[in-house]
């Protein structure tokens, strides 16, 4: 297996873990949030989708992009089928972008996100976005704990 190859799946295995617990969130929870600051659960799905459509220009880019225009921004939360169906174009483009780099570029492409403290190889940026969605995925299991949901096996 090359490196791309294995980061690719686990792109999508966190993502399939994702989706089952996302799918596991009540409506009537979707804006429960253990505080005022925190995000709520549909805050945390939405930022999770948008922030990889931002990774995405960020790697075309290489490096953090001055003016980003979301797609998600304008539109309203609706449910998650709904919000993972106006992702798959996005999803689609961004793993089709990842599966193009060779081996080598793992290494040899820079990644300048100097404005928020970091210059990473591109190995280390794609491995990092994988973790940022594995961070909120953390966040939302204990999000249901908190809020007495039953949570779903993401372990299997």
């Amino acid at each position: 297996m090359h490196a791309i190859d294995a980061i690719v799946w686990n792109l999508e295995e966190v993502r399939r873990r994702s989706l089952l617990l996302w799918a596991s969130i009540p409506t009537a929870y979707m804006d429960w949030r253990p505080d005022p600051d925190a995000m709520s659960m549909k805050d945390m799905i939405r930022h999770v989708l948008d922030s990889e459509h931002y990774y995405h220009l960020a790697l075309m880019n290489r490096g953090s992009l001055t003016d980003y225009d979301s797609p998600y921004e304008p539109r309203a939360f609706t449910t998650i089928d709904e919000e993972i169906a106006f992702s798959r174009p996005y999803r689609a483009a961004f793993l089709e972008t990842v599966k193009g780099y060779t081996d080598a570029d793992l290494s040899n492409v820079q990644i300048d996100r100097s404005d928020v403290g970091y210059v990473r190889s591109l190995g280390d940026m794609l491995l990092r976005i994988a973790y940022h969605e594995s961070v909120h995925a953390g966040q939302l299991l204990d999000y249901m704990r908190t809020a007495g949901l039953p949570r779903p096996r993401v372990w299997d």
